[in-house]
């Protein structure tokens, strides 16, 4: 009755915000609107029943009736958002407050002969042509559901255009969440030229506690030859409940490395799908989780090889205390024709006690012969040996275990290649340790 009754509700509001005015935008985005509704209407919130959710329930989720957000830019003072900077980071940012851009926290210059870095509302009025040809056309909003509700309620989020040839620039995709009980869905969108290079970090923070939902899309595009360093910081609060859906869309010969940390939220779920267009493309896609007391975190990942002689590598690793649950599903999929792939994936989780629970599926779906696929995925706990070893060199067993689950996550951060970010990502790590039970020493 909950999931039918959430189904409902989201109905009504989208019903309510139309009759308000509030989507008066292009008639082709009121009509991919209109389509995303329709399929969220007929799907609903999915089940335990449903094969891409049969680990995760989405009830408490659905049971909430979570309201929009109203815009409200100045909710979040200037401190605060100090308070929750990468240290030393010098890199221009658009801030978004529970989903809506906050023009007076950011500090990205909007358009330049480098490109444009604005909100995407602005963006639909000012280069529709553009945002018409990629917005909802890459991620498969007719196969997940929340991608659906997110198109359906498309109002803001990021738009980062490059051009093409352009030198290596950096943004930051700040959104906090700074009012409980609301629901918000930013809408990003990330075009990169032939042969440009864009490093693009997308952080999710909780300044508040109490639930809230978000339910974020970004669609990455990446024209031949283009490079893009892609980094999620997902630090929720534990009441939170984050949705995720990520598709980068590959020409000939692109390469994408994206490396997600997840901290926060109660529930936690990504769906990140990377689609080959063009021989000679390469992605790496990495995820580091570190979750604790009954947090549950879900990542379904998705590489298609569509096309011959592209290469992607796939490396999760989580750490799991108290009674935390994490979901891994990690599907290769290699299509008729695509030969000389080359495609592994490595899943790997540190059970710190007795009550976690993971549940990992590798996929290889291969139809081609000239192929090189392999996966594994593997589960344990800190080798005695080694903590033995560590204590008997004088140090404490509370931090022979941090430091052992340290050296455990650290081969995930080791991919992030911005020196700045991987430095706050240390930290965040270390901080995070500390937090968990029996860290202090006795």
């Amino acid at each position: 009755m909950a999931v039918v009754t959430a189904r409902d509700h989201y109905v009504s509001l989208f019903e309510a915000l139309e009759r308000q005015g509030a989507f008066a935008d292009p008639a082709w985005l009121a009509s991919l609107r209109r389509q995303g509704l329709e399929h969220f209407a007929g799907r609903g919130f999915p089940t335990t029943r449903d094969e891409d959710w049969r680990y995760t329930s989405v009830a408490p989720l659905a049971a909430a009736a979570f309201r929009p957000a109203a815009p409200s830019p100045d909710a979040v003072p200037a401190t605060a958002l100090a308070r929750v900077a990468v240290p030393g980071a010098d890199w221009p940012r658009l801030v978004f407050v529970d989903g809506r851009h906050a023009p007076g926290l950011s500090s990205a210059p909007g358009a330049g002969e480098d490109g444009r870095a604005d909100s995407l509302g602005r963006a639909i009025a000012s280069d529709g042509d553009l945002v018409e040809r990629h917005l909802g056309r890459h991620v498969a909003w007719d196969r997940n559901v929340f991608a659906a509700l997110s198109t359906a309620f498309v109002q803001d989020g990021a738009f980062v255009a490059v051009p093409a040839e352009a030198e290596n620039r950096v943004i930051e995709l700040l959104f906090l969440a700074a009012t409980p009980d609301v629901v918000a869905q930013p809408r990003n969108l990330v075009i990169v030229g032939p042969h440009s290079r864009l490093t693009v970090i997308e952080r999710y923070v909780g300044l508040i506690r109490g639930p809230y939902f978000t339910n974020a899309v970004t669609e990455i595009v990446l024209g031949p030859g283009a490079v893009v360093d892609h980094y999620v910081v997902q630090d929720q609060a534990p009441q939170a409940f984050h949705v995720a859906t990520l598709h980068a869309a590959l020409e000939q010969d692109a390469a994408f490395t994206t490396c997600g940390a997840v901290f926060g939220a109660r529930l936690a779920r990504t769906t990140l799908a990377v689609g080959f267009s063009g021989p000679g493309g390469r992605a790496d896609v990495n995820g580091l989780y570190v979750v604790g007391d009954r947090q549950h975190v879900d990542h379904h990942v998705t590489v298609d090889h569509a096309v011959p002689r592209c290469a992607s590598r796939q490396l999760f690793k989580g750490v799991l205390d108290d009674a935390a649950r994490a979901v891994f599903n990690g599907r290769i999929l290699v299509r008729p024709g695509a030969q000389k792939t080359d495609a592994t994936q490595t899943n790997k989780h540190l059970l710190l006690s007795e009550g976690v629970e993971v549940d990992s599926k590798p996929q290889l779906e291969i139809f081609a012969d000239d192929v090189r696929c392999t996966h594994g995925a593997a589960e344990g706990q800190l080798a005695l040996e080694a903590l033995f070893y560590l204590k008997s060199r004088g140090i404490g067993e509370a931090t022979a275990r941090a430091l052992l689950t340290y050296g455990f996550a650290r081969e995930v951060l080791e991919r992030v290649s911005l020196g700045t970010l991987a430095a706050y990502l240390d930290n965040r790590l270390m901080a995070r340790l500390r937090q968990a039970p029996g860290s202090k020493e006795t």
